[in-house]
């Protein structure tokens, strides 16, 4: 019985075979050194364009916290842009010169609308005292006309520095504290998914007035560290609500341009323990 049998000597020819297949060449050669490198051809680079930078609109930026936002986004890169009655500020920082100053009345509507081209984000400052009537137009109206313009232009985030309740405060400052709920309640309206209302209790820090500066942190800061800690007593009735801890006005300032620029920020409401927590 005859058998075809394969001599050891033929067996590197069938190992050296080539096989074309769909115009492959398929080696089997054993003498190939799988340890060699695969080449790749370098493909060719594409140049995608930079993002956009953010602009950033900072509604009373020649105010006390105002002041603080706009240097604040300054120092994160934004592009920054402030609209007052007053227009260009007075302040001799160096930062100041990288403002783009705009002058307007939010009580006008018409005259504050070019301001917010190219406005990606909003931060209102915006406040004031004085009798019931021109409190609730300060801090009611004339929010509520910023707000409704921004969404009309397109504009994505909205941040109102609002404030907290004071109980019986709140009696004593009517018009000021029903403008300041008007406006929150537009916000959360007009901005569901990118308004972020901040309510911060007494804002301390150095305070610019006139060529003087007022240290308030001298106060502010030693009540800070006390009170942040005494949560509890804020049920205590008419006088706990006066207990809510100050906080300091460049911690604001970070938790107000962070949740006007980040996109994951939480809207709504943020109490003061919120802020004091965002801004470490």
């Amino acid at each position: 019985m005859s058998r075809l049998v394969h001599s050891q000597s033929s067996l590197p020819k069938l190992y050296t075979a080539a096989i074309y297949k769909n115009g492959r060449l398929l080696s089997t050669d054993s003498s190939n050194k799988l340890d060699e490198p695969f080449k790749v051809e370098e493909a060719e680079t594409v140049k995608v364009p930079p993002p956009p930078s953010d602009k950033l609109l900072v509604l009373g930026g020649n105010g006390f916290v105002g002041s603080h936002v706009c240097k604040e986004a300054l120092d994160r890169g934004l592009s920054v842009a402030s609209l007052s009655r007053s227009g260009k500020s007075s302040i001799k920082d160096s930062w100041a010169s990288k403002v783009e100053w705009h002058q307007g009345n939010l009580l006008i509507p018409d005259s504050f609308k070019d301001a917010l081209n190219g406005v990606t984000s909003v931060i209102s400052c915006v406040g004031g005292f004085g009798s019931n009537s021109h409190m609730y137009k300060i801090n009611g109206t004339a929010n509520i006309n910023a707000i409704r313009a921004a969404a009309e232009q397109g504009v994505k985030r909205f941040v109102y520095v609002s404030a907290a309740d004071f109980g019986i405060v709140n009696y004593l400052l009517q018009g000021y504290y029903e403008g300041k709920r008007a406006a929150e309640t537009e916000l959360l309206t007009r901005f569901p998914y990118g308004g972020v209302i901040l309510r911060p209790g007494f804002i301390h820090g150095t305070r610019q007035v006139g060529s003087v500066k007022v240290p308030l942190g001298i106060i502010g800061a030693p009540m800070e560290m006390v009170l942040q800690h005494a949560k509890p007593l804020q049920r205590v009735p008419l006088v706990g609500p006066m207990l809510t801890p100050p906080v300091n006005v460049t911690g604001v300032a970070k938790v107000s341009v962070r949740a006007a620029t980040d996109p994951v920020f939480p809207p709504g409401i943020m109490d003061v323990y919120g802020i004091l927590r965002h801004s470490q």
